[in-house]
């Protein structure tokens, strides 16, 4: 199947992860929003909301990365350990999967992402967003070895790929231990950790200026 990304990108780096916990291999295909190639006609016609990820199986296509994730495991994970079937566990499992996309991504994006590509003056209050996503994430994993609970899902994936943009950018990760002692887990128990992480360091360069 065809998957098209962009490298560095945390919800495209999501996706690969879990492309490889199933057991898919992806037909990679580079798209560079730096040089308007997601504007492309042969690609809006594919997407015509233009964004990252996008994957194509075959006549099916669909983009938007935890929907991705999802797809790709009620599909091809017949062993249904990374999306199990019980509907309150996928209840908490959809929860985070959200909060990734709403909060823990979204408050890094709002705070680095006009930084980066605008030359903007950090804002303190945005800051303060990222460090209340963190509370939160610290909160939701009291007493709990990964995020959805005690089985690893696509949940600590999605999660993840976000994580290892905030180490990356420097973020003192070591202030909230919960999240820290999960992250050290989600290292070695995540398939593809190596690759997410290798790819995410593209950005360093970024947040060393």
């Amino acid at each position: 199947m065809d998957f098209y990304y962009m490298p560095p990108s945390a919800p495209c780096r999501a996706v690969e992860m879990t492309a490889k916990a199933v057991g898919v291999e992806l037909n990679k295909k580079i798209v560079d929003l730096t040089k308007g190639e997601h504007l492309k006609p042969e690609y809006l016609k594919i997407n015509p909301q233009h964004t990252i990820p996008t994957l194509v199986d075959g006549d099916f296509t669909l983009w938007e990365s935890r929907a991705i994730m999802i797809y790709l495991c009620d599909k091809y994970d017949s062993s249904k350990k990374w999306y199990p079937d019980c509907p309150k566990l996928r209840g908490v499992i959809n929860q985070r999967l959200y909060f990734d996309m709403s909060t823990l991504y979204r408050s890094f994006a709002d705070y680095y992402y006009p930084q980066i590509m605008k030359k903007a003056p950090a804002d303190p209050e945005k800051f303060k967003q990222i460090e209340q996503a963190f509370e939160f994430f610290n909160t939701f994993l009291d007493g709990k070895q990964f995020a959805a609970g005690d089985v690893i899902t696509i949940a600590d994936i999605a999660l993840l790929a976000t994580m290892t943009t905030y180490e990356t950018a420097n973020f003192d990760i070591s202030k909230y231990a919960n999240v820290a002692k999960w992250y050290e887990a989600c290292k070695t128990a995540v398939p593809g950790f190596a690759e997410n992480f290798e790819a995410c360091q593209s950005y360093k360069k970024y947040f060393e200026k």
